[in-house]
């Protein structure tokens, strides 16, 4: 009798803990979006200044209407965003056009503590990412 009500107890304790485990399961729908490509790709060191578009690409889809965080790093570092931005058909893909000088050190944040617009179609605010690059001469 003892045996059977431990097995029955074990039983019990293991199907709560798969349910616990299912719960908490990472899952990519479960996590928030984060950066997968952007051009400039980050760290480049001799980006052609006459390039007219930056954009980021994300691991899900978005929110498209207009969300966005094009965040200023520094004033001095920060692009001039020429005109509109906007998402691919993609829904994964944001661009801005740009007008770059050359020999010059650009840095943006997509997405920060404080400005997280750029959200998955679930509301889920992307994990913030620093995008530095510097044009050639």
């Amino acid at each position: 009798m003892i045996r059977g009500f431990i097995l029955i107890l074990m039983g019990v304790l293991t199907i709560g803990v798969g349910i616990a485990q299912a719960e908490n399961q990472i899952t990519v729908k479960s996590m928030p979006p984060v950066v997968v490509k952007t051009f400039p790709q980050a760290g480049d060191t001799a980006v052609d200044p006459a390039i007219k578009e930056i954009s980021v690409t994300f691991s899900k889809e978005m929110i498209t209407k207009e969300m966005w965080s094009w965040v200023m790093a520094s004033k001095d570092s920060f692009p001039i965003i020429s005109g509109e931005v906007k998402y691919l058909a993609d829904k994964k893909t944001c661009v801005a056009p740009v007008s770059l000088e050359a020999g010059k050190t650009y840095s943006i944040w997509f997405n920060s503590q404080n400005h997280n617009a750029f959200r998955d179609i679930d509301n889920n605010p992307a994990v913030p990412y620093l995008l530095v690059f510097q044009t050639r001469n």
